[in-house]
């Protein structure tokens, strides 16, 4: 996303819910974002791994979904038409079902999982890392399929991300929140995937 694409004016999910159905765009404080369309191989991946979740997730009380899934992270207790931020991470699993509404999730996901494309990397690595720290996402995954890497943040005691750890996708990846889940990357030697 570049900053051609970002709107000059503020908003609020009011306006976000009037946009056209076919266009996809983020709010993130109150500025718009347009969203590039996927790559096949970004939505091979996004499959993939919501898969895995759901499959473990089964009879749990928490639910994984995938974009376009609207995430609203409230300030304080605005009413929706005032809320200044959602957004639709590729992945965002839900532990509290009281988050969850016909319209999506109200509240930070407890796990979050952006794929990365060459369009979203700094969106994904900085300003969403702010956003999703500031509301409290619990596990945070910025994946790289291309390039074979993992970045993961854990949300400490203190409310912060600590330092990110760093893992190749050439083993499972256990998911901290979840530790008897570990995501099996062997999927992406596929010649389908890549």
């Amino acid at each position: 996303m570049s900053a051609a694409q970002q709107l000059q004016e503020l908003y609020t999910y009011a306006d976000y819910a009037k946009w056209p159905e076919g266009e996809h765009w983020e709010l993130i404080d109150g500025v718009a974002y347009a969203m590039a369309a996927p790559s096949r191989q970004h939505q091979d991946v996004v499959l993939e791994l919501g898969s895995q979740i759901l499959q473990h997730l089964r009879g749990k009380p928490c639910r994984p979904y995938v974009a376009p899934f609207d995430v609203r992270l409230p300030r304080q207790q605005e009413a929706d038409d005032k809320v200044d931020t959602t957004v639709q991470p590729d992945i965002s699993v839900i532990c509290e079902r009281s988050k969850l509404d016909d319209k999506g999730c109200r509240g930070a996901p407890d796990w979050i999982i952006e794929v990365v494309s060459p369009s979203s990397a700094i969106m994904d690595m900085e300003k969403k890392r702010r956003l999703y720290e500031r509301h409290g996402v619990k596990e945070y995954w910025i994946a790289h399929p291309s390039d074979r890497w993992l970045m993961v943040y854990t949300l400490g005691e203190d409310g912060k991300y600590g330092q990110f750890q760093l893992f190749g996708l050439d083993e499972p990846a256990t998911v901290g929140l979840f530790p008897e889940l570990s995501i099996d990357w062997a999927f992406l030697n596929d010649d389908q995937i890549g």
